[in-house]
């Protein structure tokens, strides 16, 4: 399995020094939604404290965590891809500090600064690796059943 990264321990200094000048400080009360599944996805944020947890609305009723996010981890990548949409939805489970990041002005600088164009990709590629891994354990153990002896 592949270990979790820290978007912005991930990145080299010089790249990280660069994006950390587009960081705002924001914060999220508990219980806020941050964003909705198939909004509009227009920046990303880094978590400095507090705990996030991504949902997919599974019926008009109910909404099932799929991931819990807490401190380094990033929140939102589908700033990075079209159709620029929210897959999930994201809601602070506890009161959330956080660096957020404008989407359009991070492609403008990766654009201007290929090294750290290539170095977000990279490092997003390889957080949604380890997301997508972690996911297929917590499946394998929900739906594999028991074998019995015989």
């Amino acid at each position: 399995m592949t270990k979790a990264i820290k978007l912005l321990t991930a990145l080299p200094h010089k790249q990280r020094e660069r994006l950390m000048e587009l960081a705002k400080e924001v914060s999220f009360p508990e219980d806020t939604r941050i964003f909705e599944a198939g909004g509009t996805a227009d920046r990303f944020w880094v978590i400095r404290s507090g705990a996030v947890h991504l949902d997919q609305q599974v019926t008009p009723q109910r909404r099932v965590t799929v991931a819990s996010l807490g401190a380094g981890d990033l929140l939102g990548w589908s700033w990075l891809f079209p159709p620029y949409e929210w897959d999930f939805g994201a809601e602070a489970f506890s009161p959330v500090r956080a660096y957020e990041f404008d989407g359009a002005a991070v492609l403008a600088l990766s654009v201007e600064d290929p090294l750290l164009g290539l170095s977000l990709v990279r490092t997003v590629a390889e957080i949604l690796a380890h997301r997508l891994e972690t996911t297929r354990g917590r499946l394998l153990e929900q739906y594999t059943i028991p074998r019995r002896g015989i």
